[in-house]
Formats: structure tokens, sequence, C-alpha cells
């Protein structure tokens, strides 16, 4: 399982990382492995405001469709527009090819509570 070290993790599975003053976030590895392989990614538009803890887009797999949570809330400025012709891309590299959407955050330091790796680990070792 990859848990890259510098990125934080959100309780419902998605990974933040900071960019200047932006947040880039995605699924994390844990996540596209429980998921099983994704057919179809559904994004918002750019210029949308997300909140924290609401759905913000969704994630088909052969198994099943699942929410995607915002970790912070924000404005979106950038979605990964790859995705709806290679949705694939969330099984083959959820940290890199797989990003989500770019947020210009709302509030920066709502980021910090967020978990680091290893807090991240810990949770879902106990599933």
């Amino acid at each position: 399982m990859n848990t890259p070290k510098e990125l934080r993790y959100s309780e419902e599975h998605e990974w933040v990382k900071v960019e200047g003053g932006n947040v880039r976030i995605g699924i994390t590895d844990f996540a596209q492995s429980e998921l099983g392989d994704i057919v179809f990614v559904e994004l918002p538009e750019v210029g949308d405001e997300i909140k924290a803890d609401e759905p913000f887009g969704s994630v088909e797999s052969v198994k099943t469709v699942s929410e995607l949570y915002a970790p912070i809330s924000g404005k979106i400025v950038e979605i990964n527009e790859e995705l709806s012709d290679s949705p694939e891309f969330v099984n083959e590299s959820p940290y890199e090819k797989a990003w989500m959407i770019v947020i210009e955050p709302a509030n920066v330091s709502d980021i910090e509570g967020l978990m680091d790796a290893e807090q991240y680990e810990a949770m879902i070792s106990e599933d």
C-alpha cells in the first residue's frame, strides 16, 4: 500500500497535496484497491464551490458507485479532464495521473486538521 508521507489524508480516503496557494485532491491507493476497477469518474465544474465533508463527485467501479467527499472547503480552479477518457488512471496511478481536482482553499489551516500518512495508515489498518 502506497501512502506518500508528504500528503495529508481524510477519513473518507481522499489525499490532499498543498501546491503553493492551491490544493490538489484525489483518492488514496487504499481506496482504489477497495473499489476495484474504476470505469467512470464524475467531477464538478471549474468555478464550483465545494464544502468540507460534502460530496463533490463520484467514482464508479465494476462493483459500486462511491461518492467523493471534499476534505476541505474551497473553489475549484482545475479538474483532471483526462479521467473522463481514462478512468483507469485511478487504479494505475492514484497519486500522480489520477488527481481529481485542484481547489483554492477557503481556509488553508483546515489542512492541519487532516491526518498525516502515519495516522492514515493506522486508521486503515484498523478496518
